[in-house]
């Protein structure tokens, strides 16, 4: 049997061949039948070359898809669509308060925008969302009547208020890089395009410390004491 890999990528395709993809596949037929067939007859060529892909890669290749076409597309396309109908329906209002792009105010330095966007925005919210979302933490809680997942939105949504407190005066507040960007684009000043690095740089770095402290630090520490306490209770 020939063995060699077509040329296409093919974790992506693999990620097709799920069993959750080919339940949408059949939905699908129903409403493009010729277009599914097509699709299905291709797809067969390549269930031999899927076996060695795993779990791990099906995860990553629909982590990407997911990444680039709800959060690349939509996200951006949506922002600057937003932001277009503002400025055709109120463009006294949206010329009055620039857009709502994100810029550095004047008087703060680079370092303090970008710190602003790291440390006080992207981080808290991020934290917040890991922290309140935790499955561990909410089997921890599960004695409480109200689950700990229904009360999730009031401390996420504090979060973005309290941010919002902190950084508007200094950076406007970016914590999404689509809705800055979508912004920047419609506005389109060379200032505004200027402190544009700082919405992409600062949300992915205070993300990223986010997680890494949520997942490496906090984990850890309630695991070990986790441990510490089963222990003392087996003596």
């Amino acid at each position: 049997m020939d063995t060699q890999s077509p040329a296409l990528p093919h974790i992506p395709i693999c990620f097709l061949l799920t069993k959750q993809s080919k339940l949408l596949l059949n939905f699908a037929t129903t409403l493009w039948p010729r277009t599914t067939m097509i699709l299905h007859r291709e797809l067969s060529k390549w269930s031999f070359y899927c076996g060695g892909v795993g779990i791990l890669g099906i995860a990553w290749a629909f982590g990407g898809m997911i990444f680039i076409l709800v959060y690349r597309t939509a996200g951006i396309s949506g922002a600057i669509c937003g932001c277009g109908l503002v400025k055709t329906f109120q463009k006294s209002y949206y010329n009055q308060y620039g857009g709502g792009a994100n810029s550095l105010a004047h008087g703060y330095s680079v370092g303090t925008g970008l710190g602003a966007e790291i440390a006080a925005s992207t981080f808290v919210l991020v934290y917040t969302v890991f922290s309140a979302t935790d499955p561990k933490r909410n089997a921890r809680d599960s004695h409480i009547p109200v689950s700990p997942a229904v009360l999730a939105p009031l401390p996420i949504g504090f979060a973005v208020f309290m941010v919002h407190l902190a950084t508007i005066p200094i950076t406007g507040t970016g914590i999404n890089p689509a809705r800055s960007f979508g912004a920047a684009v419609i506005f389109n000043q060379d200032k505004i395009w200027d402190d544009h690095w700082i919405f992409w740089v600062g949300t992915f770095i205070g993300a990223a410390i986010a997680a890494i402290y949520h997942q490496f630090i906090l984990r850890a520490s309630a695991a070990k004491a986790t441990g510490f306490f089963r222990s003392s209770s087996a003596m």
